[in-house]
């Protein structure tokens, strides 16, 4: 009896193996059949078997010769930085830094004071004391003092680049705005300009208040320009304020090349730039070409280029400070439009595409009750658009 079940058992066992070894035959047979042919191979071409006969180079010179040879064949395919340079030859250019000469702290040296300021405050008693009681109050003047000095340049020059300013005014070129403008407008200085805050033309109807850190003896040039504001060339600008020689920081006694003129951007047009540019000058500067009549009201007469400008005197002066603000249409605009510049007030605007329908079905599955009102024709229908 025990025999009999031992060799059912293994009468068993070869079935379900010979089963198993069948199945993982169909298997890989049918895995074969999906699976997609492989391409050429490397080399595929040279006949391993007989080496002899296959052409050899016979020298590293005649290999390098052929290789350069392949190498200058043309091609049906360029690349993507070729066709981008053939359609603006700057594109990819190293930039040159036209500003003041930057000087950053050793690392070590702000590391050895920072360690320093943590040390003297962990042994301050009331420091603590506030701390616990959370009474302690940080001044933000004192922050925004220790930003200017330390890191404010390179955020300034980002922000900068974020917002198109020096491809739009210093093609090819950048600079770190070492000298910090403080401008602010109204009669408080209460609506202050940082670098891309909005701000209304109602605010900045007037010429602003302007301060800087400056050397005695020292002269200036401010310069408010907008790259967004030409109605007829998209390359110019319009000069806003320019004001040159200035003493030390005091900006009213500076020689006004073009009076003031409040922002007027176009209805229609969006958000637009204005920036302020603060140069430092070698010396006293000529501005005989530069003069605008006075008033100037004129859109031909204020119609500039930073770049060009800064090209004539670059040998006199650097740019040294940044600020700039974004405006939008109001109504005081059209008042300057009107009664300051004395011409029609340019507006564009958006004209929406039609909407689009899919074509209509004869028998529309899972749609609204009032699928067909979008199909109709006569009048445009306020209900019914989906």
């Amino acid at each position: 009896m025990a025999l009999r079940t031992v060799c059912t058992a293994a009468l068993r066992a070869g079935t379900g193996l010979r089963v198993n070894r069948a199945r993982t035959l169909v298997t890989t047979a049918a895995l074969r059949r999906r699976a997609r042919p492989a391409g050429p191979m490397p080399n595929e071409d040279i006949d391993v078997r007989n080496v002899e006969t296959s052409e050899k180079y016979r020298s590293y010179t005649r290999y390098f010769t052929r290789a350069e040879e392949a190498n200058n064949q043309q091609v049906w395919w360029k690349t993507y930085r070729s066709y981008v340079e053939k359609a603006d030859p700057e594109h990819g250019a190293e930039r040159v830094d036209v500003g003041l000469p930057y000087y950053r702290p050793r690392r070590t040296k702000e590391v050895r004071e920072r360690r320093q300021v943590m040390k003297d405050n962990k042994k301050n008693v009331e420091l603590e004391r506030a701390c616990r009681l959370r009474t302690f109050k940080i001044s933000l003047d004192r922050v925004q003092e220790i930003w200017e000095k330390n890191s404010g340049p390179l955020d300034v020059k980002r922000l900068a680049d974020h917002y198109g300013v020096f491809r739009d005014l210093f093609p090819v070129a950048y600079f770190l705005p070492q000298v910090t403008l403080r401008i602010g407008y109204g009669r408080d200085a209460s609506a202050r300009v940082h670098y891309g805050n909005r701000l209304t033309p109602t605010e900045a109807a007037s010429a602003p208040q302007i301060s800087f850190e400056a050397e005695e003896g020292s002269l200036w040039t401010v310069l408010l320009t907008c790259p967004d504001e030409h109605l007829v060339d998209n390359e110019a600008e319009y000069v806003h304020w320019l004001v040159g020689n200035i003493p030390g920081g005091a900006v009213q006694a500076g020689e006004e090349l073009c009076h003031y003129l409040p922002p007027f951007p176009a209805r229609g047009t969006g958000f637009q730039r204005y920036v302020y540019v603060l140069f430092k000058q070698e010396g006293p500067i000529s501005f005989r070409q530069d003069v605008r009549p006075s008033p100037c009201h004129s859109l031909a007469d204020r119609t500039f280029k930073t770049v060009d400008f800064y090209r004539k005197h670059q040998d006199s002066m650097t740019p040294a400070g940044l600020a700039f603000f974004q405006s939008q249409w109001d109504e005081s605009v059209t008042d300057t439009f009107h009664n300051t510049l004395d011409m029609k007030e340019p507006v564009f605007e958006f004209i929406r595409p039609p909407v689009y329908h899919p074509p209509q079905v004869k028998y529309p599955h899972r749609q609204p009750l009032r699928y067909l009102d979008r199909y109709r024709d006569g009048k445009e229908h306020t209900y019914g658009i989906y």
